[in-house]
């Protein structure tokens, strides 16, 4: 599949929260029925999930609209990181799904209820598990696709819907045919403590992306092969990365042969900048090109300690 343009990402983008959006309405309004018919904990978990699915998707598509804006006087990066805002966002909804769901099983442990009308859930749930697969799946295409991390973080949290629907199904029967009641309370203590993990990874990747971690070594690791390929480059260094927002930007010190010309130094740094930007599109590239072996005070010498020019 040919690289789309920065149009069509959107477009997508924008598809994929749309999606997401409805069915966490339509989702929400078929659980509620579910939980009242049925008075199950379990399905009430759910329930509340998907209530804040749609504030938490409805973020996301904000997130997205905001994050394709282009680059403006005041913000020459441009918007990207609404997206990691969108992630910190959703990774405190589905905390507070999880700390809700704690409780209530708390409660139903001091005081018992029991449930009514299992296989009316079991089908509410069954139905709730294929949507959320196939939206899963749409989801995981635009984020392969687009390097959404807000479209990544909705995707895993509604990966961890269909982790719940699943135990929510498997309590209904166990209740239906064995009358196990305490098996729902037990299921969302589970469900919760799950839900409680998955906020937290979500929020770790969000103040990463925020903070400008760097990124993963495999791609550092391809920049510098990407450079290193061009003929005429003796080295490079004080290579820094981090993620816009489902664009890379790459800065780094070209090191070239200090006697040739500004226009053919240029040229090196133009086929350099062509290379990475081919192998990640969309990427931002800013080069300072060096004469090798000049002797300078460096950024890895600082971060790393290590000896001579070899990069961090």
């Amino acid at each position: 599949m040919p690289p789309l343009n920065n149009k069509q990402i959107t477009a997508l983008k924008k598809k994929a929260t749309l999606a997401s959006v409805s069915l966490a309405i339509t989702l929400s309004l078929l659980k509620t029925f579910g939980a009242l018919y049925t008075g199950s904990l379990s399905v009430l978990t759910s329930m509340i999930d998907s209530l804040a699915d749609i504030f938490a998707s409805s973020v996301t598509y904000i997130a997205v609209k905001v994050s394709s804006k282009p680059a403006s006087r005041n913000h020459r990066y441009g918007y990207g990181k609404a997206e990691a805002l969108s992630a910190l966002i959703q990774s405190a909804f589905v905390a507070g799904s999880g700390i809700f769901v704690l409780y209530d099983g708390i409660s139903r442990l001091i005081t018992p209820r029991p449930l009514e009308a299992a296989g009316i859930g079991i089908i509410i749930m069954v139905i709730s598990l294929i949507s959320t697969l196939a939206l899963i799946m749409f989801q995981k295409r635009v984020c392969r696709i687009t390097l959404s991390q807000a479209i990544c973080a909705d995707s895993a949290h509604y990966t961890v819907d269909v982790i719940t629907n699943a135990a929510i199904i498997l309590t209904l029967i166990m209740v239906k045919l064995f009358d196990i009641s305490w098996f729902d309370t037990l299921t969302a203590f589970v469900v919760s403590s799950y839900l409680l993990i998955n906020a937290y990874k979500l929020a770790r990747d969000a103040v990463a992306m925020l903070l400008d971690h760097e990124l993963p070594d495999s791609i550092r690791d391809r920049v510098r092969e990407i450079v290193l390929e061009e003929d005429g480059v003796r080295g490079m260094h004080d290579l820094r990365t981090r993620d816009l927002g489902g664009a890379y930007l790459f800065e780094f010190h070209l090191e070239l042969d200090g006697n040739l010309p500004l226009y053919e130094a240029h040229g090196h740094a133009d086929r350099v900048e062509a290379a990475i930007t081919h192998c990640f599109p969309g990427a931002q590239v800013i080069i300072h090109e060096d004469p090798a072996g000049l002797e300078e005070d460096r950024l890895d010498h600082k971060i790393c300690g290590l000896p001579g020019n070899t990069p961090c």
